[in-house]
């Protein structure tokens, strides 16, 4: 049996065709005949033409998941970099002031670094490496499997950095919600399985060794930088402190009262916390009138509970202990002599006690 179909220059054979009468017209179209089996191949080759690869219905590839989450974390730590620059409060949906109380302690900076212009930096990173790869566009001397390994890298150390951030906050802060810092571990987690799955098993295999070494080194990173951070004692930490007046007791000396003036009148500052007995030891050096003329700035005027934001003058000045005194723009801290301000203030000898 044969198959029939329109394309070539003539006819195979028209043997079989019956005779025909004089008068009658045969009018024939050039076909090609081709066997079965050529016809059943040639109806493969059209469905594999026409028929899409998974690939291409797919969607969005892989790595173009990774730019935009990338994309998506960047304008994240964008907006918490301006908020840093310029000293500014976050807007917290969720967590309130709690919030605000995490991003603005001691732990959002890494060896001086804020955390959100590190962020950036890392985010920036992964949106640029996914749409080269998507793009499988590579500048020179990077090619796609440096791409890869790169972009995993990246992906991991920031897991890794997530994962202890959500340590600190479980445990430094307990009851606190900050919102961005959830939404940052999740962008990073979603970023490390993306490109995870990008790998096989024996690409795994290769280059577990090189991730746990990645992820060993950020956690000892972070480790080292908050090791200097002083943690309060443990009455202070767990304490729940309403905002108090503290009285002075003693009275005010001449020199001392002649000497606050001079301070008040040079602007000098003394910061200090309601809590603290040596700030409150430092007042009654002056006693009760010299006290009041003083520029005393109070750093926690809402009173304190742990993860309480301190005041934003006192943040600003760079306050790291109690009581800290600010005179000429010499930073004094620790309780002082009277005569030791007087000295730091240029404060006239002759008016000073023998």
């Amino acid at each position: 049996m044969a198959s029939c179909f329109r394309g070539g220059s003539g006819i195979s054979s028209i043997s079989s065709l019956p005779s025909l009468p004089h008068r009658t017209r045969l009018s024939v179209l050039p076909v090609k005949c081709l066997s079965s089996r050529q016809s059943r191949d040639s109806d493969s080759d059209s469905d594999l033409r026409t028929t899409p690869s998974p690939s291409s219905t797919s969607g969005f590839s892989p790595y173009g998941w990774c730019a935009g989450i990338g994309g998506v974390g960047f304008l994240e730590t964008t907006y918490l970099s301006y908020l840093r620059l310029t000293n500014s409060d976050a807007f917290c949906p969720i967590g309130g002031a709690s919030c605000g109380d995490v991003l603005n302690s001691d732990y959002a900076v890494v060896f001086g670094v804020p955390l959100p212009f590190i962020g950036m930096f890392a985010y920036g990173l992964v949106a640029v490496l996914g749409l080269l790869l998507a793009r499988k566009s590579f500048p020179i001397g990077i090619n796609e499997s440096y791409g890869r390994l790169i972009l995993l890298g990246s992906s991991t150390s920031m897991a890794a950095a997530s994962a202890y951030f959500l340590y600190i906050l479980s445990t430094n802060f307990s009851g606190a919600t900050c919102s961005y810092c959830l939404t940052s571990a999740l962008l990073s987690f979603s970023l490390f399985f993306i490109s995870l799955k990008e790998f096989s098993v024996e690409e795994i295999q290769k280059v577990l060794g090189v991730q746990l070494c990645i992820a060993s080194l950020v956690v000892a990173a972070l480790s080292t930088s908050y090791s200097s951070i002083e943690p309060l004692s443990s009455s202070l930490a767990e304490a729940n402190l309403p905002f108090f007046e503290t009285e002075i007791t003693t009275s005010s000396s001449p020199f001392a009262l002649s000497l606050a003036k001079h301070l008040h009148a040079i602007g000098a500052k003394m910061y200090g916390a309601f809590w603290c007995s040596h700030c409150l030891e430092q007042k009654q050096m002056f006693g009760s009138k010299a006290v009041k003329q003083l520029n005393y700035v109070e750093c926690f005027p809402d009173g304190y509970r742990k993860g309480t934001k301190i005041a934003k003058a006192c943040s600003d000045a760079k306050i790291e202990g109690f009581p800290t005194w600010v005179i000429n723009g010499q930073v004094l801290s620790g309780e002082q002599d009277l005569s030791d301000l007087a000295k730091a203030s240029g404060f006239p000898e002759m008016s000073q006690p023998s």
